[in-house]
């Protein structure tokens, strides 16, 4: 049962080839599983940068690989919020620039400052692999907590695995987070990160609550991306961690 609970997660979250397309509401079932699926983007993007001693060229590698592995999914629905909270007009306008598909330049502003803010945390982080990991783990956190918490303004994806969601699941998934205190990274950034990641996804139900009315995957997806890059600063602005 997990185990097709983790598929169906990893089938929603990457584009990895994992044979037969499982059951979605396995997943919805269970959506306090996102950490997981964090360990495994961030784990394929540290591995590969692991060997890469430039710090540049190993961000830039790590950010590709994340944006590759999980088909650019979240990262447009971070173009989509930024289209939505720049429009001008009523709320209905802003639905409508949040859920076109074409993208305008609030959505390429946004998503071109969130990526630089991300590549450069990275590029200044003294342990690359862990950072990324971090991260990640911390993203996929913040997209918990919304689907729990996220009243969707219409149906969609996100309405289903909010209605399947429990007020609880946000604190399974943090419990998911804490074998992040064994990588080399401090108990002090560590609790700067999850103040962030927990930060950043309430501050998005609050825009997201006045401009659109509710939540939908856009959203979440953009918290995914948000959420990862400021998890990046606040580990090198005030990196405590050393590696091992």
């Amino acid at each position: 049962m997990l185990l097709k609970s983790l598929r169906a997660l990893l089938q929603f979250t990457t584009i990895l080839p994992l044979g037969e397309t499982a059951d979605f509401s396995w997943f919805a079932r269970r959506s306090w599983l996102y950490p997981l699926a964090g360990y495994v983007t961030g784990g394929i993007a540290g591995l590969l940068v692991f060997w890469i001693g430039s710090p540049l060229l190993a961000s830039g590698v790590a950010i590709a690989v994340l944006l590759l592995v999980t088909g650019a999914n979240h990262f447009d629905g971070l173009l989509d919020l930024g289209d939505g909270l720049m429009a001008h007009g009523d709320r209905e306008k802003r639905i409508r620039a949040l859920t076109d598909r074409q993208t305008g330049a609030g959505g390429i502003a946004m998503a071109t400052g969130i990526t630089l803010i991300a590549f450069a945390a990275l590029a200044g982080s003294p342990v690359i692999w862990a950072a990324v990991i971090a991260a990640e783990v911390c993203a996929k956190f913040s997209m918990a907590l919304l689907t729990a918490y996220g009243a969707p303004f219409r149906e969609g994806m996100h309405s289903f695995l909010h209605r399947e969601a429990r007020p609880w699941f946000p604190a399974a998934a943090a419990i998911l987070c804490l074998p992040l205190l064994l990588l080399p990274l401090s108990p002090g950034s560590l609790a700067r990160a999850a103040a962030v990641m927990v930060i950043v996804p309430l501050i998005l139900l609050s825009l997201a609550r006045r401009a659109f009315g509710g939540v939908n995957g856009d959203v979440v997806g953009a918290s995914n991306e948000i959420t990862r890059a400021l998890v990046l600063a606040v580990l090198t602005i005030l990196p405590l961690g050393a590696p091992f």
